[in-house]
């Protein structure tokens, strides 16, 4: 097995280190040339040990069905645009905001529901006067409680530039919450040293991290080891994960993922159902299956590992719970209520 020992960054890449054939090559070229592609040496060893095949791999190995585009199908499928009043921010809720420093990722998933605006070729890294106007921005709005650092990925960024975000962030009183969105834990861990975890604190507000991993295989002992050195820092960590087609669509799956992440001491937060990206349909399950996954979750494993199953409403009009109701009314005053068996049971009882 070849060891791989940087980035790979093409489909020709892929090709050399041995993580797919010359056909697939000649055939994926045109899906690398539209979307973009990378894969670190901790995804790529993960890749080598499934051999070309498995949950990991379909993640992040490109795929020719990414060049079938459906009719529902969006290029800014949950509306980051709509809501952007300067460049860098998104402010959809009232008491929060996005701040996307940077549109660069250390490996791009092949579901990306912001595939079109990262990579080499998307919108980039903010300069310093775009930045500055982004930090203006949550200054001049006291309603803001919560900055969100996503992108792309953050944790791309060098502890001196998160540094000098945080600063930035630290003399803005009315922000009391930072949160990074994130997969670099997962997938480069030795990132997360002494002084990136310094960065992160340097704002002396309560930080969160929030990782994002879809299958327990991603959770490696190196995984492991850098969410320790967040969370003994200090630092809280909740998890994100998107409900794809032949990845984790199974109960048991799930389980296995939402327990990882509680013994790693990361606390299970969204469930996503999968985003009207471009070419992402093979993905795709329909609501009525995620439900049904969901369902089985309840009463079989520990609460401190369900998350909320939740649909990003297509066109900017933010998140919505999506779980199946286990509760209805009966017309006489009264409820059924179904318990993680399936069985119904008045309230109040009788």
């Amino acid at each position: 097995m070849t060891t791989i020992t940087r980035s790979l960054k093409s489909v020709k890449a892929l090709n050399e280190a041995g993580l797919i054939d010359a056909p697939a090559s000649d055939r994926l070229t045109p899906v690398g040339e539209r979307y973009a592609v990378a894969i670190t040496p901790d995804i790529a060893a993960l890749i080598q040990h499934e051999n070309g095949d498995g949950p990991i791999t379909r993640q992040f190995v490109p795929d020719l069905a990414e060049l079938t585009i459906t009719n529902t199908e969006r290029e800014d499928p949950i509306g980051d645009e709509a809501h952007s009043p300067v460049p860098g921010i998104v402010h959809r809720y009232p008491d929060r905001v996005l701040l996307k420093a940077v549109h660069i990722c250390p490996v791009y998933c092949r579901f990306c529901f912001r595939r079109e605006m990262v990579g080499p070729d998307g919108n980039g890294t903010l300069n310093r006067e775009e930045l500055d106007t982004a930090i203006a921005y949550i200054r001049d709005n006291p309603t803001i409680w919560e900055v969100i650092l996503t992108g792309g990925d953050p944790l791309v960024l060098s502890p001196r530039r998160l540094s000098e975000i945080m600063l930035a962030l630290k003399v803005i009183d009315h922000v009391k919450i930072v949160r990074f969105h994130t997969r670099v834990p997962v997938v480069e861990p030795q990132r997360i040293d002494d002084a990136l975890v310094d960065a992160l604190k340097a704002s002396g507000k309560t930080t969160y991290v929030a990782l994002h991993a879809n299958h327990a295989d991603e959770l490696t002992p190196q995984a492991r080891a850098a969410c320790n050195r967040l969370v003994d820092a200090g630092i809280v960590m909740i998890s994100q994960t998107v409900l794809l087609k032949g990845i984790n669509d199974d109960a048991s799956i799930l389980a296995d993922l939402m327990r990882a992440f509680v013994e790693t001491r990361i606390k299970p937060y969204y469930l996503h159902h999968p985003d009207l990206a471009p070419g992402t349909s093979h993905f795709r399950l329909s609501i009525e299956e995620g439900q049904k996954i969901v369902a089985q979750l309840r009463g079989n494993i520990s609460g401190l590992c369900q998350p909320t199953y939740i649909l990003d409403i297509p066109g900017g009009y933010g998140k919505a719970p999506v779980g199946e109701s286990v509760i209805r009314q009966t017309g006489d005053g009264c409820y059924s209520v179904s318990d993680f068996t399936g069985k119904s049971h008045k309230y109040p009882p009788a």
